[in-house]
């Protein structure tokens, strides 16, 4: 009897430390997860917080075992190798994707909104999370990378302030490298690129290769303003009777040396106005994803000013701060829970 009565207090203290952590965990999931209108950036710091909550938990509950000083510490050892095993072999598990979403955070390669190339892939990032990232290609499509993949492979980010727009053409011999670049040059100026410049690539054995290359400001015509580059280029080069055809086609032909291949010139017409761009229709995703995220993220700054604001404050003054503050936090709420309905859909 006294064996068991002994048994009963040291279990007390063992169970009274389970009940705690248990409910503490539960607690802390509700606090930091419980908003579903959070968005998935905003929740990997959150998520990473419970994580080493977990472990502290785990801890506690080791510390408080009713067993001897030896073999707690020796638990203790045990949870410390699993948690270094875990991560030494992480390379092949999904805590690569954690530790390397961790690593992202940190770097901040690229934003929602951003264009990127990685192994061949080209389009808009849609998706931070803590286990994958999504884009959006140039065929609206959704591709998502893990982040161990992202991070293991070159990725290469168009940089906001601007762009390079390039397009390259061989032409022969026979037409003046000095009247080639000047039409090449207006043809760049016309599709709106900035600082346009001519190099000759390689000089074949029928041919010429030349490139066109500016500097596009509004990265989010990208697709468009290339293909206006290339029918600049044709209606330059034609206008100016210089033909783009390759040297062994005209070679096969029997034709008079004088005469030229050009498309018959199109009688203009009027077009009928369009609304938006290509990249409207193609990125809708990303570049919905990069309004939202910018607009909230300019809310919470005016609203934690009007924290600010209101501790200042008194009088009428604080409660009309007080009236905006609530306000803006309801928009905020509204824009939140709108992206986990459109994440969901």
């Amino acid at each position: 009897m006294d064996e068991l009565l002994a048994l009963g207090k040291a279990l007390v203290p063992f169970i009274f430390t389970i009940l705690i952590v248990v409910l503490f965990l539960i607690a802390s999931h509700k606090v930091l997860l419980g908003n579903k209108s959070l968005q998935q950036e905003a929740k990997l710091p959150r998520q990473l917080i419970l994580l080493v909550l977990y472990i502290v938990g785990l801890i506690g509950i080791a510390i408080a075992l009713p067993v001897t000083e030896s073999t707690r510490n020796q638990v203790i050892s045990l949870i410390g190798i699993l948690l270094s095993g875990v991560i030494a072999f992480s390379s092949t598990t999904i805590v690569a994707n954690v530790m390397a979403g961790i690593v992202m955070r940190f770097t901040m390669p690229f934003h929602i909104g951003d264009f990127i190339r990685v192994d061949g892939f080209f389009g808009r990032v849609t998706e931070k999370g803590l286990f994958d990232t999504e884009i959006q290609t140039e065929q609206r499509d959704l591709i998502a990378f893990t982040n161990s993949f992202l991070i293991s492979h070159p990725l290469q980010v168009v940089r906001s302030s601007g762009t390079i727009i390039s397009a390259s053409l061989s032409l022969g011999y026979d037409v003046h490298h000095a009247r080639v670049e000047p039409l090449l040059i207006k043809a760049a100026e016309q599709s709106g690129l900035e600082g346009p410049f001519v190099q000759v690539l390689e000089l074949g054995d029928h041919a010429i290769t030349y490139r066109i290359s500016g500097l596009l400001t509004e990265i989010k015509s990208m697709i468009s303003s290339r293909s206006t580059l290339y029918v600049n280029i044709m209606d330059c080069l034609h206008e100016d009777n210089i033909e783009i055809v390759s040297p062994s086609f005209m070679n096969q032909r029997k034709l008079p040396d004088d005469l030229s291949v050009l498309p018959v010139k199109a009688t203009s017409r009027k077009k009928a106005p369009v609304e938006g761009t290509p990249e409207d229709v193609i990125f809708d995703k990303a570049e919905e994803a990069q309004t939202k995220d910018r607009t909230v993220k300019d809310l919470l700054e005016q609203l934690a000013q009007l924290e600010i604001d209101i501790k200042a404050a008194d009088g009428d003054r604080k409660a009309q701060k007080q009236a905006e503050f609530a306000a803006l936090k309801e928009t905020i709420d509204e824009l939140q829970s709108q992206k986990v309905k459109s994440d969901e859909t």
